[in-house]
């Protein structure tokens, strides 16, 4: 849920440059099921500007309601939410309110943290007593070691008095996806990852004449030749899609990535072609690791009877998620026991 946190610093940043208070609503517990899990946030405006989502839309005029207090005292105070008579998911939400003004010492280190691809954690501080209290709030901490409060008025308060419950939430560094191709296809691959929140990257021919502007949601447009990719950074929190449409660009490619380590790299295209290509690759990298053969998925994507671009890169992002979950995928209602996995109740 990294994305969705920077989505709130980035809308925190700008409401600050107009005036305007922020406060943060996390989701620090929950009693049965919901909609997300606890680990959510919204921010809320001076204004009644929402950003983001802690449900499917039914808390948030709720929380909006229950914010007007922390703006008007700078007091965080817990609210619950009770769905099981209100949305039929059967759960009770705690949400922690509190206001947030990290101050930009906290916005340098986060940002060098999003840069340098570590992890953070979040702590919340609460108890399940629907109250306002000086005491509760949140730490964010990088790999500086050093925590800040979401409140910069309170740094140097100490926020962990006894008697109250934490809540930790350990955040990655954003999925990174990698699509090596410039064709239409990888167009609708990169907005619909984008919307995902992942990281996209998207590798051309130094010849193409596309720019960053003609794949939205892309961060990055790489116009390099296969000798030029950089593998280093190519991990388990990293995917590549291979989809150029071009046999020898692929095979190219391929010969490059060959040694690294990436949690999936898809091959687009039919099952005759994936055979052909891996084995000229195979011909020509007769000892590459067999652990590399583990990451292939070719043909790419799920198989949901996929026809159009978007529906194609619908199901490559699936299978992604599939693989990052590790999860098999099936119909929900197929599965036995509940939808989300590691809920602690």
């Amino acid at each position: 849920m990294t994305h969705e946190f920077k989505k709130l610093i980035q809308a925190y940043l700008s409401a600050s440059k107009i005036g305007l208070k922020s406060v943060i609503a996390t989701v620090v517990a929950l009693k049965g099921s919901s909609y997300r899990r606890p680990g959510v946030r919204m921010l809320l405006n001076s204004n009644g500007q929402m950003v983001g989502a802690v449900s499917g839309g039914c808390v948030e005029k709720e929380i909006l309601k229950q914010s007007a207090s922390v703006f008007t005292t700078g007091i965080p105070k817990m609210m619950t939410y009770d769905g099981r008579y209100k949305l039929g998911c059967e759960g009770l939400l705690y949400i922690l309110i509190e206001p947030f003004d990290p101050g930009m010492e906290m916005m340098t280190s986060f940002e060098k943290t999003l840069k340098d691809k570590q992890d953070f954690e979040i702590t919340s501080y609460f108890s399940k007593t629907v109250n306002s209290s000086e005491s509760w709030g949140s730490t964010i901490s990088f790999a500086d070691k050093k925590d800040y409060t979401f409140n910069k008025k309170v740094q140097n308060k100490i926020i962990t008095n006894g008697g109250l419950e934490q809540f930790i939430q350990k955040l990655e560094p954003c999925f990174k996806l990698i699509i090596i191709g410039a064709e239409h296809d990888a167009v609708q691959l990169t907005q619909f990852a984008s919307l995902l929140g992942w990281e996209v990257i998207v590798v051309t021919s130094p010849s193409d004449p596309q720019n960053l502007g003609d794949f939205p949601g892309a961060n990055k447009l790489l116009a390099i030749s296969p000798e030029s990719v950089d593998i280093s950074e190519l991990n388990k929190n990293s995917a590549v899609v291979l989809m150029t449409h071009s046999y020898v660009k692929d095979l190219k490619f391929l010969n490059i990535l060959k040694d690294s380590s990436p949690i999936y790299l898809g091959l687009l295209g039919p099952a005759k072609r994936r055979e052909r290509l891996l084995n000229e690759f195979i011909e020509s990298n007769p000892s590459v690791r067999e652990e590399f053969f583990d990451i292939i998925y070719g043909p790419t994507g799920l198989n949901i009877g996929a026809e159009t671009p978007q529906e194609i890169s619908l199901s490559i992002c699936s299978e992604i998620l599939s693989v990052i979950r590790k999860q098999v995928p099936k119909p929900l209602k197929d599965k036995v026991g509940k939808i989300h996995l590691n809920i602690s109740l």
